[in-house]
């Protein structure tokens, strides 16, 4: 049995940026972290597809990891994001973050060049011999291109630093049949915000979640509540706030949850291109649904 790097909710943190040129806010990103630890998060990922880590340069990459854990400073995890589609280069990375000291590593599929199974397992098995820190794999197939099987999360699972998976397919059958091959020796997560309770029920370890950054002890909320095995308290928190899950993505990612931290007066910023601002039908969309539950 694998000890989860953390239980509950992880907040998939945004990266707010100020000015013209958008650099990284990091007065604002330690206000941030401390707001959440305040609020219920049970981990930091930093550095995600939330945070932007594919339009951060390397200097800005590690410094945002060293920012989170300082400014967390052992309160809970942080897990850094430092997967990338050149294996070589994710190792670089993950041993950087490692010297930060953070406690995990989110690692997502090779995306672009498109990895057979075969070419997952090497890789992975590659980026794990040379790292010493408990691995998150990340299965998102909607923006690399390449799902992560069941049977290879078995063969990936044998390996003592994989540690976890948060998985974004959106496929509950696929979750349930890894799960059922993995047991124990792989923890799962959800990555979808409007799934928590289902894969919770099926025996995952939480969430890394998004609407953590608008809603941080919601999350946490719905994501204990499936760990004490009250389902029927899980669900009904997640059905109340599923309009608020999917305006959080009206549009593409991180898009409308900076719209929405605006809206809360946490000034993050624009997404940098090629992701452009939330257009005025979706602004109306989101801010209906945050004065609906009295977030705004």
């Amino acid at each position: 049995m694998k000890k989860p790097i953390f239980t509950g909710a992880g907040v998939a943190i945004v990266t707010p940026f100020y000015g013209e040129d958008l650099k990284i806010n990091f007065p604002l990103f330690e206000e941030i972290i401390d707001n959440q630890i305040n609020n219920g998060t049970d981990a930091i990922v930093v550095c995600g597809t939330t945070g932007e880590k594919s339009t951060l340069v390397y200097d800005e990459h590690v410094e945002a990891i060293r920012i989170a854990v300082e400014t967390t400073a052992g309160r809970i995890p942080v897990i850094a994001g430092t997967g990338s589609n050149d294996t070589v280069h994710a190792v670089k990375l993950s041993n950087d973050a490692e010297k930060m000291g953070v406690d995990g590593l989110l690692m997502v599929t090779p995306y672009y060049n498109k990895a057979s199974q075969d070419g997952l397992i090497e890789s992975y098995t590659y980026i794990e011999e040379r790292v010493s820190t408990p691995i998150i794999l990340y299965n998102v197939p909607s923006r690399t291109g390449v799902t992560i099987k069941p049977e290879t999360y078995l063969e990936l699972s044998k390996l003592p630093l994989i540690n976890g998976a948060k998985e974004a397919s959106g496929d509950i059958s696929h979750l349930a049949k890894s799960i059922a091959l993995c047991g124990d020796n792989l923890n799962f997560y959800s990555g979808n915000d409007d799934q928590i309770t289902a894969f919770m029920a099926l025996g995952a370890k939480g969430v890394i979640s998004v609407l953590s950054n608008v809603a941080p002890k919601l999350a946490h909320d719905i994501a204990q509540h499936g760990l004490d095995g009250d389902f029927k308290k899980s669900a009904e928190l997640q059905l109340k706030y599923i309009d608020l899950c999917n305006a959080l993505f009206c549009d593409v990612n991180p898009i409308p949850v900076k719209e929405a931290m605006c809206m809360m007066g946490y000034d993050v910023g624009r997404c940098r291109m090629p992701l452009s601002p939330l257009n005025d039908k979706n602004k109306a969309l989101l801010r209906a649904v945050l004065e609906k539950h009295n977030m705004i």
